[in-house]
């Protein structure tokens, strides 16, 4: 039996692939009510096609319980090679452990025609990958990740590129269409002719792109670092949804200064729906109240300052580092306390990650919170770094 445990555009076609080619699948994903232990049980092979690492890790953690001996893990995700060694750690030693990314998006997943980008052991799992489309057998653990970031860091800034490319032909005049004609005969053809036309519906989602190449863009990595900030202000402006060639209609366009635009960054827990976690207006950032919540929606470290401070501020740190910046990009931080004699504990915290000069801050007592358990909730105005 086969476990799948994905999510996303990509999960639904991956996992039919599976069951049409004879296989008993089962499948997981969040909002269900099934737990990954649950899910994986009694499974020989254990599929998980998540957004990113965090998100492996956390499944993966609770699905160890159901996990049975000598099972073998099959990662599809892009998460990178530092997190597949981490994720070797946390299984048992006697679990198989593969990594296999994808090349190839929604399309290509329903069709069987992925390439299939596979580091590690593979004998075992050889002809159940072979459902999804090519494989490339490439060497150890770690081996898959690795050669997909090495792919996307010329792809996806390749795409930003000529999205600049096309803003420049329209700022001087040059007919778009004939510019796509010209770049046709060039080895840029494909992409260029993606870019000529923005697909209407999502293939490789632009916030998945930046995900990819945030993990792609090393110390040195000039051109990815430059398009990963064309990406994240592109995401800023509400396109993180879209797919990536909506950069080419998005590079070139002034940003209306007095919009506000909404961010949810994935690398946070989801909101319940009734509000966004950050709110950027020019370059001002409102940041909503955030409170110790995981990404089930269950309170962390209950009775624990320390630890629901801890949650909260790694929050914080996630939303600055979406836009660009930093504890010291603070203009203003509350903090709402249930217990003031708690200020103490929650002020070793604090100090960790506000360092230097500290902003303007209030701290107030209030009777409860909105969620019981909660012991603290922290906004903040963050003047954001120019570009």
């Amino acid at each position: 039996m086969i476990a799948f445990l994905g999510q996303g555009r990509m999960g639904v076609p991956m996992a039919r692939r599976l069951a049409e080619a004879g296989h008993e699948v089962t499948t997981w994903r969040r909002g269900t009510g099934i737990s990954p232990a649950e899910a994986v049980a009694g499974a020989d092979l254990v599929i998980t096609m998540l957004r990113d690492g965090d998100a492996v890790r956390e499944v993966l953690t609770a699905a160890l319980p159901g996990l049975r001996p000598g099972v073998t893990v099959v990662e599809m995700s892009t998460i990178g090679p530092d997190a597949v060694r981490e994720l070797r750690a946390l299984l048992p030693p006697e679990a198989g452990l593969v990594d296999a990314p994808v090349l190839g998006s929604v399309a290509p997943a329903a069709e069987g025609t992925l390439t299939v980008l596979a580091g590690g052991d593979v004998a075992a799992v050889r002809e159940v990958l072979s459902v999804f489309g090519t494989v490339r057998e490439l060497g150890p653990l770690g081996a898959g990740a690795a050669l997909k970031l090495a792919v996307m860091s010329a792809l996806v800034p390749a795409q930003v590129l000529l999205a600049e490319t096309f803003a420049y032909g329209e700022a001087h005049g040059v007919d778009r269409d004939a510019l796509a004609a010209v770049l046709a005969g060039t080895p840029l053809g494909a992409l260029a002719g993606r870019l000529a036309a923005p697909a209407r519906e999502t293939r490789y989602a632009l916030g998945l792109a930046a995900k990819d190449l945030d993990l792609a863009a090393w110390d040195g990595a000039s051109l990815a670092a430059a398009a990963l900030r064309r990406l994240r202000e592109a995401e800023a402006a509400g396109l993180g949804e879209r797919d990536l060639t909506a950069i080419a209609g998005h590079v070139g366009r002034p940003a209306a200064p007095g919009r506000a635009v909404p961010l949810n960054p994935a690398a946070v827990p989801a909101t319940n729906g009734m509000y966004s976690h950050a709110v950027r207006v020019g370059d001002m950032l409102y940041v909503s109240g955030q409170a110790a919540f995981d990404a089930n929606g269950d309170v962390v470290g209950e009775g624990s300052m320390a630890a629901q401070a801890e949650c909260v501020f790694e929050n914080l740190s996630r939303i600055l580092a979406d836009q660009g910046a930093t504890f010291a990009d603070l203009a203003f931080i509350r903090t709402y306390l249930t217990n003031m004699d708690d200020r103490v504990e929650y002020g070793r915290v604090r100090r960790k990650y506000i360092t230097g000069t500290p902003p303007a801050s209030t701290t107030v007592e209030v009777s409860r919170l909105f969620m019981p358990g909660l012991l603290l909730e922290v906004d903040a105005i963050v003047a954001l770094p120019r570009r």
